[in-house]
């Protein structure tokens, strides 16, 4: 299989076994070292991660479970990318729970929480500047999860994170549409203006645009069509409503 996969850090450094076998699959499937078309086996990812054929059957049950793999008899597992339902649906999750996090925030948030919002914007337009991807994307899910926390939910974050891991698999919001880093990331600006500005209801809604513009774009490229392409919102109308 050659370089299968890429784990950034010693597998015995991870929480489980198991857990890691999770983490270096999802990379894998990321950055397109695996792909829906071809089957693997058990064997061979225990082979490259040297570790026994225990954790990674039960990593891969649990990727399984979150719909990124299927396994076939006898046959080994393929990957199973998101399908633009799929995308529809975690938005739709999404939707339900971050802009009522982002307008409790903006109502409640102290001045600590708020600084750290301003500090996070201020570093997701520095990365953007510098067209530094990595960082970027860092600070992108950093100001999503202060703004789940701080909205009082942490078991929210939690949900949203492992969402987004799933819509990561994707590739990249920038590669879904004409957006660039810079583009996506001034997205982020009347949230964080109206959440510093005490506007509860405005930070509402602009998480909710935020969040449709990027759910719309994503479920296009899990669709395959345009962005504008009647049946992508005609699917998230049917999921999202």
């Amino acid at each position: 299989m050659g370089n299968m996969l890429h784990v950034s850090q010693p597998l015995a450094d991870r929480p489980t076994l198991a857990e890691a076998v999770v983490e270096a699959m999802r990379d894998g499937i990321r950055d397109r070292t695996f792909v829906p078309e071809q089957t693997y086996s058990v064997q061979q990812v225990a082979d490259r991660l040297g570790v026994s054929r225990s954790p990674v059957r039960e990593g891969l049950l649990k990727l399984e479970e979150a719909g990124l793999v299927q396994f076939s008899r006898n046959r080994g597992f393929h990957v199973v990318l998101p399908r633009s339902r799929d995308v529809a649906e975690i938005f739709g999750v999404r939707l339900a729970l971050e802009p009522a996090a982002a307008a409790r925030v903006a109502r409640r948030g102290d001045d600590d929480l708020l600084a750290a919002v301003r500090a996070a914007m201020d570093a997701l337009r520095t990365a953007a500047a510098a067209v530094d991807d990595a960082e970027f994307w860092h600070h992108d899910r950093e100001l999503h999860r202060l703004l789940l926390v701080g909205g009082g939910n942490p078991r929210a974050a939690n949900i949203v994170a492992a969402l987004r891991s799933t819509t990561a698999l994707l590739g990249p919001p920038t590669s879904a549409g004409p957006r660039d880093l810079r583009q996506i990331g001034e997205e982020h600006a009347p949230i964080v203006e109206a959440v510093l500005g005490r506007d509860g209801s405005g930070a509402a809604a602009a998480m909710t645009a935020h969040l449709t513009s990027t759910g719309l774009l994503l479920v296009a490229q899990a669709e395959g069509v345009p962005a504008d392409h009647p049946d992508v919102r005609a699917i998230w109308d049917d999921v999202v409503g």
